[in-house]
């Protein structure tokens, strides 16, 4: 814990300034919270996205090889791995921290409050796109492990579309934030 206190880790950071301290070692108190550097902040950044970008494009390319071979479930599956991938992306490129979750639902959320131009992303003003993102959410394990879990070609279709968009919109997102890093919300 002292140790990523030292180093600015903005999620112990967090628990440094907003949790309530249970027990503490005699001896042993916390280390007081140091910034980052702009340079170690861009570092980071840049880590993360050299990280995430790339498994994006893999699972995203597996995807549509799947589709192409009629294997929809496991499409389903893959694409809800490109777009996991792509949120943690931008969450860690922007503010360092993205929770070990796998529920799409939270994770939009998360990265849409920190980049509104994610919202447009995913359409909620029809039935259909709305049930599309639920299938993409559920896929994780639906896709998987039910026999009741289905989704078809023209949901597929709509949903390749979408996460190719999410894709683009990531990668601008966080380029401009690499471009630009050592300023705005990394340093806050």
């Amino acid at each position: 814990m002292n140790d990523q206190l030292a180093q600015g880790r903005p999620f112990f950071v967090d628990i440094a300034r907003d949790g309530i301290v249970l027990h503490e070692a005699p001896g042993f108190p916390l280390a007081s919270p140091q910034p980052l550097t702009p340079e170690a902040v861009r570092a980071e950044a840049q880590r993360h996205f050299d990280q995430w970008l790339p498994n994006a494009n893999i699972f995203f390319g597996l995807a549509t090889r799947t589709i192409a071979d009629g294997h929809y479930r496991q499409a389903a599956f893959l694409l809800h791995q490109v777009t996991e991938s792509l949120y943690h992306c931008v969450l860690l490129v922007l503010t360092l921290y993205s929770p070990k979750l796998h529920r799409l639902t939270k994770l939009r959320s998360q990265a849409e409050s920190v980049d509104a131009r994610l919202v447009s992303v995913w359409p909620r003003d029809t039935k259909f796109a709305r049930r599309c993102f639920a299938l993409l959410n559920r896929a994780y394990v639906d896709a998987r492990y039910s026999p009741h879990y289905e989704i078809t070609g023209e949901e597929l279709a709509w949903l390749v579309e979408r996460v190719n968009a999410l894709q683009e919109s990531v990668a601008a997102i966080c380029a401009e934030r690499l471009e630009s890093a050592g300023t705005s919300r990394l340093e806050s």
